[in-house]
């Protein structure tokens, strides 16, 4: 196991002995050993020795709204960060140096898109042609990004538009195989207008915490961006680092619906969208896990993909001091 997630309205977490049990309609154990982190995506009781336990074995506990969002956290105090990341991470947002680093985040985000665009299309004769003219369009606008130089604050409305329209071009060629009764109309957000978009905020959201987690564990605050200003008041850096890694998300979202997994059952109506209900959530995260853990050639190395964020986070800590 990596993620307890506990989602079961009512649910209560306490310890026993070095174990984790989680007492709903039915009593669960799970030794400490066995657990990463634990999300709680719905009203829970959580006794206090459970959370030292979560505490003294560096498991962060996540809470999540019904978005999928995390709104709070459980972690230690102590994180390992030094003054001097901090310090740096501030300076280099001003120099052309950080607009490169910045950027390649961001280009990775389109290759990516372009990679999925290019394997659904393999599959799928229908869409080629048009497809090939959105993927041309896409790498005129990668090739922009790349010839941009300058500063970060010079360029970020500039760099924002190129991955704004970019994103729009990847979202309408996804629609175009979209099963006719999933069909969604481009990005929706809090609440989604639409299963697609739901699932796909949820597992931003899940993706977000993993990212925020890698960045106090490396040293990097994520509350101070580079393209996401400081002035959103949210963490910026997390907005930041998850572009090159939404596509664990993305990818997920597109193999349930092609494996016809999603059903119209997961999914809750809202006032003015939907919502994923708890069977949802469990199909998703189920395979948002499988996902992580599959193993992926990086740095001439074979790991997990959920390594990954850990690793590339200790990479930027490191070479902002060296």
């Amino acid at each position: 196991m990596d993620d307890l997630v506990i989602n079961t309205r009512g649910a209560y977490l306490k310890k026993q002995n070095n174990c984790f049990v989680i007492k709903t309609d039915k009593i669960t154990e799970i030794s400490v050993s066995k657990v990463k982190s634990i999300l709680i995506t719905t009203s829970a009781f959580l006794s206090t020795d459970a959370i030292k336990l979560a505490v003294d074995n560096n498991i962060d506990i996540v809470f999540l709204d019904y978005h999928g969002d995390p709104y709070g956290r459980v972690w230690h105090s102590r994180p390992g960060s030094t003054a001097l990341i901090r310090r740096k991470q501030l300076k280099i947002a001003e120099e052309e140096k950080g607009l490169k680093l910045a950027g390649q985040w961001s280009i990775e985000k389109i290759e990516t898109q372009i990679e999925t665009l290019n394997k659904l299309k393999s599959t799928r004769p229908q869409v080629k042609e048009e497809f090939d003219a959105n993927l041309d369009k896409m790498s005129n606008l990668k090739e922009k990004f790349e010839n941009l130089d300058g500063t970060i604050e010079e360029k970020r409305q500039t760099m924002m538009g190129l991955e704004g329209m970019c994103s729009k071009i990847y979202f309408d060629s996804l629609r175009q195989i979209m099963p006719e009764k999933f069909k969604f109309n481009g990005r929706s957000r809090n609440p989604a207008k639409d299963e697609f978009n739901c699932l796909l905020n949820y597992g931003y959201g899940v993706l977000y915490s993993k990212i925020e987690k890698a960045c106090i564990i490396s040293g990097l605050d994520p509350y101070i961006g580079f393209i996401h200003t400081d002035n959103y008041n949210k963490k910026s850096l997390v907005f930041d680092l998850i572009e090159p890694f939404r596509y664990l998300a993305d990818r997920t979202v597109l193999y349930l619906f092609a494996k016809k997994l999603v059903k119209k059952e997961h999914f809750d109506k809202l006032q003015n969208g939907l919502s994923l209900n708890k069977k949802g959530k469990e199909v998703l995260i189920k395979q948002l896990n499988e996902t992580f853990e599959k193993q992926i050639k990086y740095r001439g190395r074979n790991i997990k993909r959920k390594n990954i964020i850990q690793y590339r986070c200790h990479e930027i800590a490191n070479g902002l001091i060296k």
